[in-house]
């Protein structure tokens, strides 16, 4: 069955911006669930016009995090805009937002009051910091959630600043994290109909991936775990790391790991260098040798890496059985054409932007991922949204359009 079957019938009042809601909900979209995108008639999602490079188009950032929702643009501000929001939460199985901290209180829509209207509601909740915490009442984006949440401070260079891992882990790694736990809430409310109250601190999402990080503090004295550059926490045993290939450019490298799990793994990286000299020498023979000559190491893989372009590296490494990858940068990635044949990107058909490549949900239901539909225009699903959810006629909802309570 395909994965867009997954969750038919699970419905979301999806009231959150830019990432860290947005890619949680859009997950659950990907998956079947009817996700409806709560947004000011004004100016909508601020995702819309974030990096905007034409003012009439909505930026492909809001494309990449609103995929197979559909758009509802209501005036909160106005009594009836609120009391329709109400009445789709009395029919809505999960709410979401992740406003400034005490923004939905102000709206009308905490949970106090949307549990009052629906006990069964699944109420979540993303925040930069979490209750009880000092920084509680502070605003986040990813970068504050990645510098609190302890992620800088073992990313970068052995003896340089902390730096921001490109990866938006504050925000995605979080949404990932919130639809898990949905999904959870959600499968326990289907055996006994009780609803839950979902509260995740994007600093909190963070310590979930850098457990690694703290078990190497916890078992080398209880100082703080250090950055180690292209390397694993702690440094791991040479050869691990980036290595320069042929070509010069900015990622011409291919990363190489020799497990200290497996020591053939350093003999059989001899061979394929053609270093047969070195198979038993006791200089660096163990990881403990090796690690004590980590310079000496990296300068003969270096020798070696810098003779062949990084695809050929990596297939000769990987090909003996050693842990290796080219470092692919987002220009070839998008140009290998085996990930569209395969779905894990896919092509949005956009009625504003038209045909947008774009990477989906990479897990297979069924032998191949779910489709990856458009991201909606502001209001676009107004009316059918009152329609469907609310059972609301033509003249009524006639009325709230010439009244400017909804916008499509």
């Amino acid at each position: 069955m395909s994965g867009e079957n997954c969750l038919t019938g699970l419905k979301i009042l999806d009231l959150t911006q830019f990432e860290a809601g947005p890619s949680c909900t859009e997950a659950l979209a990907w998956m079947g669930a009817d996700v409806v995108k709560v947004e000011n008639p004004g100016a909508g999602d601020p995702g819309r016009s974030s990096g905007r490079t034409n003012p009439t188009v909505d930026a492909l950032y809001f494309l990449q995090y609103n995929s197979n929702k559909r758009s509802l643009a209501v005036n909160l501000k106005d009594p009836r805009g609120l009391q329709i929001v109400k009445d789709m939460v009395k029919n809505a199985d999960v709410m979401i937002e992740n406003f400034a901290p005490g923004a939905i209180e102000r709206l009308g829509l905490g949970y106090d009051v949307v549990k009052a209207i629906n006990p069964g509601i699944i109420f979540c909740q993303i925040k930069g910091f979490g209750t009880g915490s000092p920084y509680e009442k502070g605003l986040a984006f990813d970068m504050i959630a990645q510098a609190c949440g302890g992620l800088m401070s073992i990313t970068g260079e052995e003896d340089g600043p902390p730096c921001k891992p490109g990866a938006t882990i504050g925000d995605t790694g979080t949404g990932m994290v919130m639809a898990i736990s949905i999904l959870g809430a959600y499968i326990r409310r289907q055996r006994t109909g009780q609803g839950e109250h979902l509260q995740l601190a994007m600093q909190d999402s963070i310590l979930h991936y850098i457990r690694n990080a703290f078990t190497f503090m916890e078992r080398t004295g209880g100082k703080a775990a250090p950055r180690a550059g292209s390397k694993t926490v702690g440094g791991g045993n040479p050869p691990i790391g980036v290595y320069p290939c042929k070509g010069g450019g900015p990622n011409d490298y291919v990363y190489i790991y020799t497990s200290a799990a497996n020591p053939e793994h350093w003999t059989r990286l001899l061979k394929v260098m053609g270093r047969e000299d070195l198979i038993g020498d006791k200089r660096y023979d163990t990881p403990a040798a090796r690690t004590d000559r980590r310079d000496e190491v990296d300068a003969i893989v270096a020798a070696w890496s810098i003779q062949h372009d990084k695809q050929t590296a990596m297939n000769l490494v990987s090909g003996a059985t050693i842990p290796s990858g080219a470092v692919l940068d987002t220009r070839e990635l998008a140009d290998d054409k085996s990930f569209q044949d395969r779905k894990i990107r896919q092509t949005m058909q956009h009625p504003a932007v038209g045909k947008y490549v774009m990477s989906g949900w990479p897990v297979r239901f069924g032998g191949e991922p779910p489709a990856v539909g458009p991201a909606p225009l502001l209001g676009q699903h107004s009316s059918n949204v009152l329609a469907d959810w609310l059972k609301m006629d033509g003249s009524a909802i006639g009325v709230l359009k010439s009244d400017k309570v909804i916008v499509e």
